[in-house]
């Protein structure tokens, strides 16, 4: 099936990166989406893109650590697409911090970015994707399943989310709705620089990722969007629970 016109979709942290990658590629596939993030001028942008792939668009600027704009979120966007099919939480933060460093208030806003609101949005989707039979996919990291240094609150949030991702599966089953997770390697993304790189420190990461990957190279959120959209689609009808790496072999690697 590559056609599923009347299917609709909430699609997180769409600003940017992957959550982009994947409403554009939900849209080539007839799928109508609501998008949402932080930055109202970058959702204002890939709104355009989205369109012009092929579906209409709707953007709800959010902060999805609060309570209440997540739940303004998800009640706009069942209000304007009539129905929920797929939820795509893809919304994420990241930043470089030991165990000795991490500041309780930097633990918390990894925490409730990375994990709390992928919980509240699930919460918040089931009654709609119920009546859908819907599914869920989230955005997890080869952090999730590997240990890294440098990086401890990400590596934690990340693996709840991994866990999150197969106890929602085996409790909403028999409900029809399926979980399933991606777990990237290092992606061109704008996720980094927003943790806090600058450029020159960007483009050596990104050219350390070549020797840490044992495909050579980092990977692009196209490619992550397409194993989301197979999850998401009933191309993946009888898959849930998994959390599947999209890592060009980063975790099955030693340290390095």
């Amino acid at each position: 099936m590559t056609d599923f016109t009347g299917y609709t979709a909430l699609v997180t942290g769409a600003s940017s990166g992957i959550g982009r990658a994947t409403a554009i590629t939900f849209a080539s596939l007839g799928i109508q989406t609501c998008i949402t993030g932080r930055n109202r001028d970058a959702l204002a942008a890939v709104c355009d893109d989205v369109t012009a792939a092929g579906t209409p668009c709707r953007t709800i600027p959010a902060d999805l650590s609060s309570e209440q704009e997540a739940a303004d979120v998800m009640a706009g966007a069942v209000k304007h697409l009539g129905k929920l099919d797929i939820l795509v939480n893809a919304a994420g933060i990241i930043g470089s911090t030991s165990l000795a460093a991490t500041t309780l208030e930097t633990w918390d806003r990894m925490l409730n970015i990375n994990l709390r609101s992928v919980f509240h949005l699930m919460q918040l989707a089931l009654p709609h994707l119920e009546k859908t039979r819907g599914s869920i996919v989230n955005v997890s990291s080869v952090t999730g399943l590997r240990a890294f240094p440098g990086i401890l609150p990400y590596c934690v949030s990340k693996a709840g989310v991994d866990q999150l991702t197969r106890c929602a599966a085996l409790e909403l089953a028999e409900k029809g709705i399926r979980v399933n997770a991606v777990n990237p390697g290092v992606v061109r993304t704008n996720l980094h620089k927003n943790g806090g790189m600058d450029e020159k420190a960007y483009a050596a990461f990104v050219e350390h990722s070549k020797t840490t990957h044992p495909l050579g190279r980092v990977g692009e959120p196209e490619e992550v969007a397409e194993l989301i959209a197979f999850l998401a689609t009933p191309r993946s009808s009888w898959i849930t629970g998994t959390c599947i790496s999209i890592d060009g072999g980063r975790a099955q690697t030693c340290a390095r």
